[in-house]
């Protein structure tokens, strides 16, 4: 294989000679940041603890549970690997079906939704970049959902989240 002479790194961020200790560990057995019926939520590495590079969550989903339905984002793109058992995603054109081991990528603008249609729980990891403060969005979700209505498109809105039924017609 061969490689390009002039590669592009991004421009240079750390600009001291020597390096520096400032890594994050997180054990494995650390319990979850949100438990919810349908699931729970682990903050493995929040855009405040990335410096805004990119968000990483570990979300479990038990048997049959639904997730959020067809929606995009303007700011961040969203990143899906699986962990352990099947998961439902919409890739913006239909629905497949992802295993262990697989990656979905949903570019910034990119159709998607999620869901738990299996009889056994399902673990994923979420990748958001840039990062951004989607803890929020985590916590309340389900309050804001129970809602409805304006707030929760607004509360949408101010977490990135654009679900195409907010804007369809006879919805407001």
């Amino acid at each position: 294989m061969s490689y390009p002479e002039d590669l592009e790194y991004p421009e240079p961020r750390y600009h001291g000679d020597r390096g520096e200790v400032n890594a994050t560990f997180r054990p494995a057995g650390t319990p979850p940041d949100l438990s919810s019926p349908g699931g729970s939520t682990h903050y493995l590495a929040t855009s405040e603890s990335t410096g805004g590079e990119f968000g990483l969550y570990k979300l479990e989903m038990g048997p049959r549970s639904g997730g959020p339905k067809t929606h995009f984002h303007k700011a961040i793109s969203e990143s899906f690997y699986i962990l352990s058992g099947k998961l439902e995603l919409y890739n913006g054109e239909k629905w497949i079906t992802g295993r262990e081991g697989d990656f979905l990528y949903v570019p910034v603008g990119g159709l998607h939704a999620f869901k738990n249609v299996a009889d056994e729980p399902v673990s994923m990891l979420l990748l958001f970049a840039p990062g951004a403060p989607r803890e929020e969005y985590f916590e309340r979700v389900a309050e804001m959902t129970q809602r409805g209505g304006e707030e929760l498109k607004r509360f949408r809105i101010r977490h990135d989240s654009y679900f195409v039924e907010d804007f369809e017609p006879g919805t407001e």
